[in-house]
């Protein structure tokens, strides 16, 4: 039997490591072992830090929001309180973005949040005018009943459709066999 050599495999492997570390100080970045140990560490902190740009984008978001809130006479804690119970759900990022681009707006987001405060304006309210304006809608857009294109569904969907329109057989019924009796 023929001798087996790892040597190709092996430089291939160091080749790897070594271009993956490119640019790393000193034998960091020559050396294959202990190019090998900093880029486990390099994976290590790039998981931990993942986590923590999140941290830190959320505490920026909270310090720009905040800034504009004292120039507007309230405390943060005390404006994130008054959109709740006022009902406004807009997250922190939106919110710094607007406190930076535009301060009238952020503004009457902060006439909002006050009235929330002194209990004018409610969630309940808030969801009341929600509900109108769904009906609204519902009632501007026409009852039309179109004909579904089920030559373009799958045999799936199909079956979805004629167990929903309760047509009997429809297990063992092939796509056109689905397709005349749903379209009856």
């Amino acid at each position: 039997m023929a001798r087996v050599k790892n040597g190709a495999t092996t430089k291939a492997r160091h080749k790897k490591v070594l271009k993956q570390a490119k640019g790393y100080f000193g034998s960091k970045h020559r050396l294959y072992k202990s190019a090998k140990e900093q880029l486990m560490h390099s994976g290590q902190y790039a998981f931990r830090d993942r986590k923590q740009k999140k941290r830190n984008f959320r505490k920026l978001w909270i310090t720009r929001i905040n800034a504009a809130c004292r120039n507007n006479d309230i405390s943060y804690s005390r404006f994130i309180e008054g959109l709740n119970k006022a009902g406004v759900e807009i997250n922190r990022k939106m919110l710094s973005e607007i406190a930076i681009s535009d301060e009238k707006a952020f503004s009457e987001i902060v006439k909002v949040a006050k009235d929330g405060l002194a209990g004018k304006v409610t969630k309940q309210e808030v969801s009341a005018t929600k509900k109108e304006e769904k009906k609204v809608v519902k009632e501007e857009k026409p009852a039309k009943k179109e004909a579904k294109d089920y030559t373009s569904m799958t045999v799936a969907e199909l079956k979805e459709e004629a167990k929903k329109k309760k047509i009997e057989g429809y297990t063992s019924m092939k796509k056109q066999e689905l397709i005349d009796a749903l379209n009856k």
